[in-house]
């Protein structure tokens, strides 16, 4: 399989009703020397709507992102010029926190490593699946954004991104790791209904079968954490749509 067919598998896996608006406004720096993977990966990036730059040498990044800002890079290890890992290890040290997703070939232990060690925040080695690629762009996405914001609120519920503590009422609530995936996601997209498969996308990282019940099990859990033990429910269910965080009725 050449790595264009490979790239090819799975883009009509992911729906870009699966997005949030926040990744749909994101600026995305590709870095990619080889003219068809660049090309296909612009063209499908902003086929899902992400607003896509793409520079094919490794010493032109740097003014890339001088004159203009990006949300997230895309990086080639072997590229002419200037590598990915010295691309990333300048970044870092020059106080440049850009998430960094690595593309490459070479997928040997020591390599995933070397890129880590450099300053990368995923590495994906060629070739890939590309809901692949926007599962993890996205996911590097929601942790950047989640950087940004101290507090996240809902009537007399709030979650803090950040020590993902969460409490209703001053009250404590323990959450397990996907439950409180679960209720920030629905949180960042409070009072809008979020449909089963963008929760399967965002919290699973699209890799459940979208029939699978496990978000309305999930939901149930949280339900009874974060609703139950008090008066007022905000989780609510809008019956062949989706899910709704609100402190209103539907």
């Amino acid at each position: 399989m050449s790595e264009e067919a490979a790239l090819l598998k799975g883009a009509t896996e992911v729906s870009k009703a699966d997005e949030s608006s926040e990744s749909r406004k994101a600026k995305i720096l590709v870095v990619e020397d080889q003219r068809k993977v660049a090309d296909f990966l612009v063209h499908g990036l902003e086929e899902e709507g992400y607003v896509v730059r793409c520079v094919m040498r490794g010493d032109e990044v740097s003014s890339a992102l001088e004159t203009e800002t990006c949300d997230l890079l895309v990086l080639d290890v072997m590229l002419p010029g200037k590598t990915g890992f010295e691309i990333a290890q300048d970044l870092r040290m020059q106080g440049n926190s850009i998430p960094i997703l690595m593309l490459t070939a070479r997928d040997q232990l020591f390599d995933r490593l070397r890129g880590f060690e450099a300053g990368a925040d995923d590495y994906l080695a060629k070739p890939f699946a590309f809901a692949e690629l926007l599962a993890r762009i996205q996911a590097l996405l929601r942790r950047a954004h989640a950087s940004d914001v101290s507090l996240l609120v809902l009537a007399d519920l709030a979650v803090e991104p950040l020590s993902r503590k969460v409490t209703r009422e001053g009250k404590s609530i323990e959450l397990t790791a996907k439950e409180y995936a679960l209720l920030e996601f629905m949180l960042r997209n409070k009072h809008r209904v979020v449909t089963r498969s963008e929760l399967l996308s965002n919290v699973w990282g699209i890799q459940f079968d979208p029939k699978t019940n496990v978000v309305d099990v999930l939901i149930r859990a949280l339900r009874g954490k974060v609703d139950e033990p008090f008066s007022k429910p905000l989780i609510h269910t809008v019956r062949g749509a989706g899910y709704l965080l609100s402190d209103e009725k539907p």
